[in-house]
């Protein structure tokens, strides 16, 4: 299997691009995106292009992108580790525990020492049961959480095992705290802004995360979607 891409890809026979997802976008956009583009340059009718772990349109970072055959392998790259490098904005709460929503609650900061986000960011570590946030694509009864979030209605998703590998604080100061993360899968950084901000009897949203790492890829091998695009026009023929 084909990691990155040349002048002689055959994409229908199996490629691995790492791509870096920019701001805004959803992961589906990012495979329509690519799957739009090789049809175009190459002249296929069809094309299999899938993704190995979703990222939120308010993230950024590396999403590890399966071609042609190569979508065989999405199942196996799903359950890899992921690293993420995540800013929480400390005191203060919003629905969907990131800035896709409006903050909807404050809360007291003055006690959060440095000491204290060491202790409790600590306390994080290892197994643990994770609600996943109701603004999210978790199934309720055949309909997506977010579907049920968005009209307001109250409920709590049934908690999740997941295992956070690593944890190292980048930069404290309030109100933000940057944090490296290596965790399993189907783990929820924006779950984690809200238990950390309990944690420390306040309260945290996530104000930034960028995925940097999953399994044995790195966002800094990864490209930009207009490097693909443009490598494309210039060098692939029909």
């Amino acid at each position: 299997m084909k990691l990155g891409f040349d002048s002689e890809t055959d994409f229908q026979e199996g490629a691995i691009l790492l791509i870096d997802k920019p701001y805004g976008w959803t992961s589906f956009n990012v495979v329509s995106k690519i799957k739009h583009l090789i049809r175009k340059s190459k002249g296929y009718k069809k094309i299999k292009v899938g993704h190995a772990g979703t990222l939120d349109p308010l993230a950024t970072g590396l999403l590890v992108i399966c071609i042609g055959k190569a979508t065989k392998q999405v199942e196996s790259y799903l359950k890899d580790d992921k690293e993420y490098i995540a800013t929480f904005c400390l005191g203060q709460t919003t629905p969907s525990y990131d800035m896709e929503t409006q903050m909807n609650q404050e809360f007291p900061t003055e006690h959060i020492t440095e000491e204290l986000v060491y202790k409790v960011v600590n306390t994080f570590l290892g197994e643990q049961n994770q609600i996943p946030p109701l603004f999210s694509a978790k199934s309720i009864n055949g309909k997506r959480a977010y579907k049920f979030a968005r009209q307001g209605v109250e409920m709590e998703l049934e908690p999740v095992k997941i295992k956070i590998l690593e944890l190292e604080i980048i930069n404290f100061k309030l109100p933000n705290l940057t944090l490296r993360i290596k965790c399993s899968k189907g783990t929820y950084i924006r779950s984690l802004a809200r238990d950390l901000g309990v944690a420390l009897n306040s309260g945290a949203y996530l104000a930034d995360l960028v995925r940097v790492g999953s399994g044995n890829f790195k966002l800094v091998d990864a490209q930009k979607l207009e490097e693909f695009e443009k490598f494309l026009t210039v060098n692939v023929t029909n």
